[in-house]
């Protein structure tokens, strides 16, 4: 009975998260006619505004806004890109936040500079392992044993959730630093919505997070084969 409760819980706390920001982006996803623009005609703006003048705006695929430091380009899927609702325009206003903090060389944005490629390592090495283990326990002459992959690749998978808690300073900063001041200053949304907006920036800046936590699910899924 204990260790039902247990595998709940872990659940609730790997899988809980990352509900909750696609709940929240989801919810705030509706087109509204009383905003000035889209979340692509924003960054535009906030671009030309805070004289960002390397950084271009680009589309990229379906929810994977993100901003490229080493191309300077702020790049926003479809819907955020030509929708016209609070998330397209609190996720424009974050993404933005991070290159404002890039291209101004703030110390914020070290973070992911320093961190981000140890991520891509993890998941290199959690692939890795997840599809050479047989042959490395054949060359080193060891023995085969679920539990030691198991525990291996969960390790890997729970560096790259370290390395993403990490960065989540430069998140914040991007959304509530940035993002946040920008919109409720600049009258872009109407104050009212200001709650909501919040919500979605919070959910902005735990969106990496919640990735990586969900990525350790692969070990359970390795264990039920």
């Amino acid at each position: 009975m204990l260790w039902i409760i247990a595998i709940v819980i872990a659940l609730i706390l790997l899988v809980g998260p990352s509900a909750w920001v696609k709940y929240t982006l989801k919810r705030y996803s509706t087109d509204r006619n009383d905003l000035p623009g889209t979340g692509g005609e924003l960054a535009t703006h906030l671009v030309k505004r805070f004289e960002l003048h390397e950084v271009k705006v680009e589309a990229t695929q379906e929810g994977h806004d993100h901003f490229d430091f080493a191309q300077h380009v702020v790049r926003l899927s479809p819907s955020v890109l030509n929708g016209r609702s609070l998330t397209a325009v609190a996720v424009a206003a974050h993404e933005v936040g991070h290159a404002i903090a890039h291209e101004k060389k703030q110390k914020i944005s070290h973070l992911s500079t320093r961190y981000l490629p140890l991520a891509h390592m993890a998941r290199r090495i959690t692939a890795g392992l997840l599809l050479g283990w047989p042959a490395i326990t054949l060359l080193l002459h060891l023995p085969y044993a679920v539990p030691l992959h198991a525990l291996v690749v969960g390790l890997s998978g729970l560096l790259a959730v370290l390395v993403q808690v990490a960065i989540l300073p430069e998140e914040w900063d991007a959304s509530f630093n940035k993002a946040l001041p920008i919109l409720a200053e600049g009258n872009y949304i109407p104050q009212e919505d200001l709650p909501k907006v919040k919500k979605i920036l919070t959910a902005c800046a735990m969106t990496y997070v919640a990735a990586a936590l969900i990525k350790v699910l692969f070990v359970w899924r390795w264990f039920k084969r």
